[in-house]
């Protein structure tokens, strides 16, 4: 069985920098982690690896740090490790971005399982992994809680909603996007460090994902940012001194002004 798992290099702090002029995320500089979502999702790919057999391949798109988060899936028990970089593919929106993935999965050849975290920290859109799927034309199931079974050919799985489990098979090849329900990833062995230090990352550029260039980076994405800013907020308040009923009183009336009583 060969098995897919998609990753992706976020920052690792809440103060995110936004380049003034592109409106893009700055990434340079910054300190950066795998996402944590994707975490489950790593873990889950080397678990039906061992469950099922199979080889576990990790690819994401990003600038050339991103080799790092990589290696820390091969440490985790993947086997092997695509990195998407190149400075076309710069720019992709969640449409873009989904398709140069699904390009760089369909040269893979013969992929049974994609495995997803269900949203990344820096976006949240949780648009990606069925996006990838839709693009090789491929079932999918989202908030996937529990894989139960894999045999002949279909997957059986459980998937969370907003307030029940539904208990769903589907066929292969399919797509799977993972909640942190679904398992408690791994610490890295030493034995798995050693591996990831010494592995091959490869690096697809724009050639090798044999793709549409149109679809790339802006031009390949209908996804305008038009301004980002941080809400400021604004807190005010009076201080009122007195007894209780003299409180009470003071309450009542600026509740009445505004408008709640």
């Amino acid at each position: 069985m060969k098995i897919v798992v998609c990753i992706k290099q976020v920052p690792d702090t809440f103060e995110v920098k936004i380049d003034p002029e592109t409106k893009r995320i700055v990434r340079e500089g910054v300190e950066s982690i795998i996402n944590p979502y994707d975490n489950y999702a790593i873990e889950e790919a080397v678990r039906i690896k061992e469950r099922f057999g199979g080889t576990v391949t990790a690819v994401s798109m990003g600038p050339p740090q991103a080799e790092k988060a990589l290696r820390d899936t091969i440490a985790m028990g993947a086997d092997d490790a695509v990195l998407l970089s190149d400075r076309q593919f710069a720019g992709s929106d969640t449409l873009a971005t989904s398709y140069i993935l699904s390009c760089a999965i369909r040269k893979m050849g013969d992929v049974d399982v994609i495995v997803c975290g269900r949203e990344t920290l820096d976006g949240s859109t949780g648009q990606v992994g069925p996006e990838i799927a839709n693009h090789l034309s491929i079932p999918y199931v989202t908030y996937v809680s529990k894989i139960t079974n894999i045999s002949e050919g279909v997957m059986e799985c459980t998937r969370l909603m907003e307030d029940h489990y539904e208990e769903l098979k589907a066929g292969l090849p399919v797509l799977i996007t993972v909640i942190k329900e679904i398992n408690q990833p791994r610490i890295p062995s030493l034995k798995g460090m050693m591996k990831a230090k010494k592995a091959q990352i490869n690096l697809w550029q724009c050639g090798n994902v044999e793709g549409e260039p149109r679809h790339y980076g802006q031009d390949g994405s209908p996804t305008r940012v038009v301004d980002v800013w941080t809400e400021q907020m604004q807190k005010s308040g009076r201080k009122v001194e007195g007894d209780a009923e003299e409180l009470a009183s003071a309450l009542m009336s600026e509740l009445k002004n505004l408008g709640v009583l």
